[in-house]
């Protein structure tokens, strides 16, 4: 074989290329076009290919939410820190800065309030205003288990046909109501059908028990959904227990911006998903600093 330095350009980049890990494909993603997996690699970072999502879309069907009542002072410190944000066109065109850089994944369903049964939801966003607002991904509610089941899943799978045609991905987010129980079986069903049905990624929550059946059963990667707030080293072993039983990383709001320090609660979080820092060790380098006041 030549040397290195009597390959032509375009050898040697080949070359450079074939030698990299982050060339393999996300999960699911190798038969997709090459502007979906771009939109991908801007989520996922390519060299873990795990994501640490910031959910602020809470008030889309809830209003205010406590952490977020100035959700400009709340919300901005964090964009550096977050390699998506999980958020509304609202949002997205009246408080997150254009230069921010950050990847968005658009909430692109809705239509009910606390005051009424969620999943009665309908598409909330047409595709070209994704396309217009640079969206990385869409997100769509799927209640696998719910009432209107079907009309949800009938949301998903038409955001799958415009998705495909615009080049954008779609994540689907599997909505647990009070009447199901969060448990390995159930979780398995509901990502299995959203990946089968077209999702590029699933977004679920995670169970202390046979979660890494929940991932390994499901085609495209799944992202732990963050849940309620729990006390920063709870969430961080939660996050760390997730990532080894196969998660393709993190979507994390109330953790994040209910806490009393999210700037490091980020940075923690940060370190458990991409660095495999345990999430101890997480917890001593980012929040106990400013724990102490040192």
């Amino acid at each position: 074989m030549a040397d290195n330095d009597e390959l032509t350009d375009g050898a040697r980049f080949a070359a450079h290329v074939a030698a990299q890990p982050h060339v393999n494909y996300l999960k699911g993603a190798g038969a997709l076009d090459w502007g979906m997996q771009s939109r991908l690699a801007r989520i996922f970072r390519p060299r873990t290919h795990r994501t640490v999502m910031l959910a602020i879309d809470h008030g889309y069907f809830q209003g205010p939410t406590t952490g977020l009542e100035r959700v400009d002072l709340s919300i901005v410190p964090l964009l550096p820190l977050a390699d998506a944000l999980m958020t509304t066109r609202g949002m997205v065109r009246s408080t997150i800065p254009a230069t921010s850089g950050v990847p968005i994944v658009l909430r692109a369903s809705g239509g009910p309030s606390v005051l009424k049964d969620l999943s009665n939801e309908q598409i909330a966003v047409a595709m070209e205003d994704a396309v217009r607002l640079d969206a990385a991904a869409v997100a769509v509610q799927v209640f696998i288990g719910g009432e209107h089941e079907t009309q949800s899943v009938h949301n998903m799978t038409r955001l799958v046909d415009e998705g495909l045609r615009a080049g954008v991905p779609v994540l689907a987010v599997t909505a647990v109501g009070r009447e199901l129980t969060r448990d390995a079986r159930y979780l398995r069903l509901a990502v299995r059908i959203c990946a089968e049905l077209g999702a590029h990624v699933v977004k679920t929550y995670y169970c202390p028990e046979g979660f890494d059946t929940v991932t390994s059963a499901c085609p495209v990667p799944v992202v732990m959904a963050g849940g309620k707030k729990l006390p920063e080293l709870d969430a961080l072993t939660v996050a760390a227990r997730a990532i080894e039983g196969g998660a393709a990383g993190v979507d994390m709001g109330r953790n994040n911006f209910q806490s009393d320090h999210p700037v490091a609660m980020l940075r923690a979080i940060r370190a458990v998903v991409h660095e495999s820092a345990k999430p101890e060790d997480a917890f001593e380098e980012h929040l106990r600093p400013v724990l102490s006041g040192t």
